[in-house]
């Protein structure tokens, strides 16, 4: 009896997690540049030589579909749309490491570093943040470089200040993790980077919105729900079969 209440048990908290990522996958639907999260559930069946013991199932984010979504002009200058595979590199929360996205709704925060929605600081060819000169006019290349212009010299070409580490992850594995980040997972220690790629481009003017589906999200949403309460009832008719049995006992 433990076994079928166990293995359902474990079935209950994959369903859970499920739900946990359906819930943000919606959440992020209107989101720039987010890539919706890959769910996966596997058994993993325990064995003592050749009995299967228990075959409880485990549920975590194999990763992100990295498909394209819509790309929608906005007019702002320093909104940008990346084109192919590319991902803009930012420093990640904790100043540790490299974080990617394409999210591309950048903008000059209050200490002039280059960063994006999130607050996250975009990094330059040089793995430091891109800082910008107080007050200067901001327009941004092609490939990337980050020009500034002085106001107080009307008609001056404007200078580049840096240019934007763009990389490619085709050939590498990218993880996602519980902070919603695309990370090279480490290896033996280290802090994984991706490679620059230097035939990314990005055009302003627009921004790449997320690649939620809205309509099979809840879908989904509705299935992870549904498998939920399922391996509920199972728990509840162990516990009415194992009070049954008790019963016949007593009668003995």
């Amino acid at each position: 009896m433990d076994r079928l209440i166990y293995t359902a048990m474990t079935a209950m908290n994959a369903a859970m997690d499920r739900q946990r990522v359906v819930a943000n996958n919606l959440a992020n639907a209107s989101t720039p540049g987010f890539r919706q999260e890959i769910f996966a559930v596997t058994p993993a069946t325990l064995k003592d030589g050749t009995l299967e013991a228990r075959a409880p199932a485990r549920g975590n984010v194999r990763g992100a579909d990295m498909k394209a979504a819509r790309v929608v002009p906005t007019g702002n200058p320093l909104d940008v749309a990346l084109e192919g595979k590319a991902l803009i590199a930012f420093q990640s929360p904790d100043r540790q490491g490299e974080v990617y996205s394409r999210r591309g709704d950048l903008r000059v925060g209050a200490t002039g570093v280059l960063e994006n929605g999130e607050g996250l600081a975009v990094l330059g060819e040089n793995g430091a943040p891109i800082t910008l000169p107080p007050g200067f006019g901001i327009s941004l290349a092609a490939d990337g470089t980050v020009l500034a212009a002085d106001p107080a010299a009307p008609g001056a070409a404007a200078e580049p200040v840096g240019r934007i580490r763009l990389v490619n992850s085709e050939g590498t594995r990218l993880a996602k993790g519980i902070d919603g980040f695309l990370k090279v997972p480490a290896a033996a220690g280290g802090t994984g980077v991706l490679p620059p790629d230097l035939t990314a481009r990005l055009g302003t003017g627009a921004l790449e919105m997320s690649n939620v589906e809205t309509a099979d999200t809840l879908v989904q949403m509705i299935e992870a729900q549904r498998a939920f309460e399922q391996r509920a009832k199972i728990i509840a008719t162990a516990g009415s079969l194992d009070e049954a049995g008790s019963g016949l006992m007593a009668l003995r």
